[in-house]
């Protein structure tokens, strides 16, 4: 590639990059109401305050689920940037919490069915309220459930869980990508292969499609484990364990509770105590779990992180998931559990969290 042809690229990826981010608008709360409006980049309000805190929002990009108050009742829609109301009475509450925009698209839940759709950045309907449940939408895609039975866990009918039903993939056509599609929080959507035959990728699940082809995604638990043994605890060098972590790292002291540190500065003092409980893994028998969770927003913020949570402030736990590593180790007559957390990033698997119980960390 030529110099002045690289150049005018980067010159477009810039324009692009600025002109995404001043298109973002930002929540601001009224000083005397509390009530919640929206300004752009340069600090213009685009939309006085005058929606209440069921709007949680962090930013607009397209389309939002909004709260106000009108007539001294509560009045819930959805906006979208050029000011169109879509599904009046119809937000999507997950955990008494509406709905964020994902990728260009909102869920919603029919007002009359209970059943639950999508709209599109402009309020439209791409997939029809016909469906339990629906996830948000992540690479274009879109896990749905049909057909299944509720059951309530308590008799205030506060909490429940779907029974049976079919689970489907779909994309934003309201096309079935795949039937039968058992996913969880091992699945990376943003992983999506299509291949003739299954995966050899041992890292990778691989489904049959209808058309016979096979769809493959990354399971964050083989990626994990491999990753961890084949490379981290193979080459268990300061170079290597630096790389693998994230540029602060957070750990318990009994007699501080949780603290923060460069891993730099961290690692110098405490890499041989580290090395010497992690590589129990690599022990015959090793007594040890590895669980999947999100990542915790009241430990860990700050411009580092914001990547990391969506519009609403949620733990973007489908692409950036958090793999703890728990090893249970014998000190005395006691078992005790070390615990190891690495985040997910662009960048491979980074330590962010360490609990040690039957070592003094420095």
């Amino acid at each position: 590639m030529n110099k002045s042809l690289l150049t005018c690229l980067l010159l477009l990826l810039s324009i692009a990059v600025q002109a995404q981010s001043e298109d973002r608008w930002v929540a601001f709360r009224d000083s005397t109401s509390t009530l919640i409006g929206f300004k752009d980049a340069n600090g213009k309000v685009k939309i006085a305050p005058r929606f209440s805190e069921g709007t949680r929002a962090n930013y607009f990009e397209h389309i939002i689920a909004v709260v106000e108050e009108k007539e001294g009742r509560d009045e819930n829609y959805y906006l979208t940037k050029t000011g169109k109301k879509a599904g009046r009475d119809s937000l999507h509450i997950f955990d008494f919490e509406a709905d964020c925009e994902s990728e260009g698209f909102i869920r919603f839940r029919d007002k009359a069915s209970g059943q639950v759709g999508m709209f599109d950045k402009n309020g439209k309907v791409v997939i029809p309220a016909l469906y339990n449940h629906l996830s948000k939408v992540h690479n274009g895609l879109v896990w749905a459930l049909k057909g299944a039975t509720e059951r309530y866990l308590d008799k205030h009918k506060e909490h429940s869980v779907w029974e049976g039903g079919e689970e489907l993939l779909l994309n934003l056509k309201h096309e079935i990508v795949l039937r039968n599609f058992k996913y969880g929080r091992n699945v990376n959507l943003y992983s999506f292969e299509a291949s003739a035959k299954p995966a050899k990728d041992p890292n990778r699940q691989s489904f049959k499609s209808e058309k016979g082809e096979f769809y493959s995604f990354i399971d964050f638990d083989r990626e994990f484990k491999n990753w961890l043994n084949s490379n981290l605890l193979n080459s268990f060098t300061f170079d290597n364990m630096a790389k693998a972590s994230h540029d602060s790292i957070t750990f318990w002291l009994e007699s501080n509770g949780w603290i923060t540190e460069a891993k730099a500065s961290f690692l110098i003092r405490n890499l041989d105590l580290i090395r010497e409980k992690m590589l129990v893994v690599k022990k015959n028998k090793a007594d040890y779990n590895v669980f999947i969770d999100e990542l915790n927003p009241y430990m860990f913020n700050g411009r580092s992180f914001e990547k990391y949570y969506n519009n609403c402030g949620e733990a973007i736990i489908e692409k950036y998931p958090v793999m703890h590593l728990v090893i249970n180790t014998k000190a005395g007559s006691d078992v005790v559990q070390n615990r190891f957390e690495f985040l997910r990033t662009e960048n491979g698997y980074k330590l962010i969290s360490l609990v040690i119980r039957n070592g003094e960390i420095k």
